[in-house]
């Protein structure tokens, strides 16, 4: 039988952790090589990309902003920033109008310097910060550089002091830290109450499945459908090689000549290769029917450097 290769991208439900999904996964598809792009916590719902097969190898690969859409609650401060979290302060949010909410939130667009939650995955002298704070240990995260692409204030509800807000924003970006800092800004606190994502890197909502339900046995027909993973690299450039021996030739891990091939390159999206710009760029490399066959890197002497082979020989 032949072996799953792709994405699944699953939409999330609440109270799973983004493992449960990839153990579920290992289930329907009866193969232990299967591995998520970005954790999403369990409260948390929406796009969760799943690499299987051997398509784990590509996730380092990904690139792209990741986008949601929250509710942030003023008024309430929480340890974890969430919901989730004990409470530990709470406060009267002030009047203020939709066009002032909005002009407010001008300080969080854009690049800004962001502390993590300390109940988060981030390393603190070799252990995770949560472990830390879970042992009720005092520590402090160093801020750090994150952009927010795009801020657009859905609604404020003046009565329930909710914010309801999309958010477009790097990777690495924490909304339950933007929810705590909008809090602060306006000097009521706050916290994040509900959030969903809606795209990661290249992956949206359109391309989301239902996670499949538990089960002893998955019939081949309730698996839910392996994407193939070109068309969510579309940020790399792609070569295409059009004889068996070029195909043979990077299975066995040689270097593909591209300097006499050049009208064989398709861009990327952002058609960000120029000529002083060739070096050091991965380059995805496909089959004569879109096939993806792995990412090289062009050196210098404009050859294709094999990275990532699929299917090697030897």
């Amino acid at each position: 039988m032949k072996k799953p290769f792709g994405f699944v991208v699953i939409d999330k439900p609440a109270g799973l952790t983004s493992h449960d999904c990839v153990n579920r996964l290992r289930k329907v598809f009866g193969i232990k090589k299967i591995g998520h792009s970005g954790t999403l916590d369990p409260s948390v719902t929406g796009v969760l990309p799943i690499a299987i097969g051997d398509a784990t190898r590509l996730i380092s690969y990904l690139q792209g902003s990741k986008a949601y859409k929250g509710i942030i609650q003023l008024g309430t401060t929480t340890n974890t920033d969430d919901m989730q979290g004990e409470i530990l302060e709470s406060k009267i949010w002030p009047l203020i109008s939709e066009n002032d909410m909005n002009y407010l939130l001008d300080n969080f667009r854009g690049e800004i310097l962001q502390k993590p939650p300390i109940f988060s995955s981030v390393h603190v002298k070799g252990e995770r910060a949560y472990k830390k704070a879970r042992k009720g240990e005092k520590f402090d995260l160093i801020p750090k550089k994150v952009t927010i692409k795009k801020l657009n204030l859905i609604s404020w509800s003046q009565s329930k002091g909710e914010l309801l807000v999309d958010v477009e924003c790097s990777t690495g970006t924490y909304i339950r830290s933007l929810a705590r800092d909008i809090g602060d800004k306006i000097g009521c606190g706050g916290h994040l109450k509900k959030l969903r994502r809606t795209k990661a890197y290249n992956f949206n909502e359109n391309d989301s499945v239902l996670l499949p339900e538990k089960s002893e046995f998955y019939p081949e027909e309730t698996k839910p459908k392996v994407l193939n993973p070109t068309i969510f690299f579309k940020h790399l450039a792609s070569f295409e090689l059009i004889s068996e021996e070029e195909i043979i030739s990077w299975r066995s891990g040689r270097k593909i000549c591209f300097q006499n091939n050049v009208k064989r390159l398709k861009l990327s999206q952002n058609n960000e290769f120029e000529d002083s710009t060739f070096h050091n760029k991965n380059i995805l490399v496909l089959d004569k029917k879109n096939k993806i066959l792995g990412i090289g890197n062009l050196d210098e002497s404009y050859r294709i450097k094999p990275r990532v082979v699929f299917n090697a020989i030897g």
